[in-house]
């Protein structure tokens, strides 16, 4: 393509829709319909620039252009109720079921390292006085030592608040980063399952393991089930950026990229419940089998949202990406 040519001939529209989007709100039918017309004509023209003759400071401009006349055409919306319900019904379910190839390896990968760690240390008296001295070990593994102070340590209030913050950040940070080629979330999930290791292993080697489990699987079945599915998120974005598949890499970075900040949002709610039960079941006075029903009653009720719930939106085509009105233009490429 001759891009002097192609210049030439519809430098003329360009400048037409240009005039017409700083009129703003006075335009007639007329020329309302025209504005459509030509906002349509310059998206194609910028396709065909970028496809055959790439220039770019012709494709900003247009791009500019493009972008103005869709935010005029289509109009601003606000956000409503009914985003939220979609969301919460459709969208990050059905991110959540999409990423199950991800998280579901993620998570047993990560419990079988935890679970090793924790074999590792119980097993190894001279890796225990590494860790700390003699004294410092029993006073964290007695009956009410550190590990079981800890979760009656603050105010249940101040207490879950603060675990769902940390969590919360710990999550997305794991989601963010995984665009970073995945390293950085390897790195934070590998902390996790050994700050998890670390704990089942000194408590096991003074014969309480059973009361370390009686304090983490109530919240822990939850907060680690939202860690694996924020770290099997990000694992996925990485990879989108390294094989983004027959989309191309700006346009699949994209999509994954705002599904990921959705479920960020998603798995923020998830964690405050795990944070309430952390903060008011764990340290209660309830037996400890009731208090691990709670959570696995909170755990099961999780998997069946993923799964039936997001199964369903998924098969209907959700992707749990913004609505189709609220994304970036995106124009053809050639193949």
């Amino acid at each position: 393509m001759d891009l002097d040519v192609f210049v030439t001939a519809h430098h003329a529209e360009w400048d037409r829709l240009d005039h017409l989007l700083r009129r703003g709100r006075r335009l007639t039918g007329a020329e309302a319909d025209e504005l459509v017309a030509l906002y349509q004509r310059t998206a194609t023209h910028l396709s065909l620039i970028q496809s055959s003759a790439p220039d770019p400071m012709l494709t900003g401009r247009l791009t500019q252009l493009v972008a103005r006349a869709r935010s005029t055409v289509t109009g601003a919306r606000r956000a409503s109720w009914r985003d939220a319900a979609r969301f919460l019904t459709a969208g990050f379910p059905a991110a959540m079921y999409r990423t199950r190839h991800w998280w579901v390896p993620t998570a047993l990968l990560s419990i079988a390292v935890a679970a090793l760690i924790g074999w590792w240390i119980a097993t190894h008296p001279e890796v225990q006085s590494a860790i700390a001295a003699p004294s410092e070990l029993r006073e964290m593994t007695r009956p009410g030592g550190q590990y079981e102070a800890y979760y009656s340590s603050h105010p249940a209030a101040s207490f879950a608040a603060q675990v769902w913050t940390n969590n919360a950040q710990a999550a997305a940070m794991c989601l963010v980063l995984g665009a970073f080629l995945c390293f950085p979330v390897i790195w934070i999930l590998f902390l996790n399952m050994l700050n998890l290791g670390v704990g089942m292993g000194l408590m096991s080697s003074a014969g309480r393991l059973d009361t370390f489990l009686g304090l983490v699987l109530p919240h822990g079945l939850l907060e680690l089930t939202a860690v694996f599915v924020a770290a099997g998120t990000g694992l996925r974005l990485g990879w989108t950026l390294i094989d983004p598949g027959p989309r191309p890499r700006r346009a699949a970075l994209a999509q994954e990229g705002r599904a990921a900040l959705g479920m960020a949002i998603g798995l923020a709610l998830v964690l405050f419940v795990s944070g309430v039960i952390e903060g008011f079941v764990t340290p209660s006075g309830l037996p400890t089998w009731g208090r691990i029903t709670i959570g696995i009653v909170a755990e099961l009720a999780f998997l069946l949202y993923v799964y039936v719930v997001g199964g369903r939106a998924a098969r209907e085509g959700e992707h749990g990406d913004v609505e189709r009105a609220d994304r970036s233009a995106e124009l053809p490429t050639a193949a």
